[in-house]
């Protein structure tokens, strides 16, 4: 079995199977031990654990999170990588593969015909122009994920971690932080994959919270509130909620539902934490 995670063994890999890399797919693939290691640490394996890992490629940290966790299962989209997948990971009985797209796989089923429903690590190196479907489907559905350890793309990490007032802040921001805590791994540079992404890259963790850190009353109506806000940044709250379309609130609702809150109808999308949502979220749910 061919010891992946350098340039000459990933290269060897790919020229043996006439593989070729699809650009459709966002297929970049991980050429750095020292990266590799890192992600591995970052997940903190244990043996009891069962992985998800999306985007395996040609299995590369299939290889390495193998010997350290019950079982893996890899999901991967591109039928072409599935039988370099099974020379790869020949030697793991506890590693299985499913040809399909994470986006239509029923992981809630998987986990808890597999797993007995308790909860996962997810780990994952996912293709760019597809993260944040990705990652916000896992957190949304409310799977039982205790970790989501991923490779992104720079801009996107910086987003999941920033607050009030900064200029990466917005609902992406908001949003996983409503669910998990954020912490970045490490920042990868471009030179650590074939072929060479355009744009840097970031190792994130999302710890999944047990339970929200804060109460709302209406989770569904807090998030369109979030995006309202930040649908046109450049408007005031009041204006951004009143002009949203999946929203039926007058100027004058927002204006009393901030007044009660203490904040002025004046401020922009921008300067609210996640508190702030929902207590907005709130405010309003009682003024209908």
């Amino acid at each position: 079995m061919p010891d992946l995670g350098n340039f000459q063994s990933t290269q060897a890999v790919i020229a043996k199977h006439n593989f070729s890399i699809q650009k459709k797919y966002g297929q970049n693939f991980l050429i750095d031990e020292h990266v590799l290691n890192k992600i591995i640490a970052a997940a903190e394996l244990t043996e009891d654990d069962y992985v998800i890992e999306i985007g395996p490629g040609i299995g590369t940290m299939t290889q390495r999170m193998a010997p350290l966790c019950k079982h893996v299962t890899a999901i991967e989209i591109d039928k072409e990588l599935i039988p370099i997948l099974s020379e790869t990971l020949s030697e793991f009985s506890n590693v299985d593969v499913i040809n399909e797209d994470v986006l239509k796989v029923d992981l809630k089923g998987l986990i808890d015909e597999r797993n007995d429903g308790r909860p996962v690590k997810v780990v994952a190196n996912l293709p760019y122009y597809i993260t944040t479907p990705i990652i916000m489907g896992l957190l949304e559905t409310k799977i039982p994920i205790k970790t989501i350890t991923v490779m992104v793309q720079k801009e996107v990490a910086d987003r999941m971690m920033v607050g009030p007032g900064t200029k990466d802040y917005g609902a992406l921001s908001l949003a996983v932080q409503y669910y998990a805590e954020p912490y970045i791994v490490a920042n990868v540079p471009q030179n650590c994959f074939i072929p060479r992404p355009n744009v840097g890259s970031a190792v994130i963790r999302l710890t999944c919270h047990e339970e929200p850190p804060v109460k709302v009353k209406d989770e569904k109506l807090m998030f369109k509130l979030v995006r309202a806000s930040f649908n046109q940044r450049r408007k005031t709250l009041v204006n951004g909620i009143s002009n949203f379309s999946e929203l039926s609130y007058t100027k004058e609702q927002v204006t009393d539902a901030l007044d009660k809150i203490g904040i002025s109808e004046n401020i922009r999308g921008e300067a609210l934490n996640l508190e702030k949502f929902a207590l907005l979220a709130d405010a309003l749910l009682e003024s209908e």
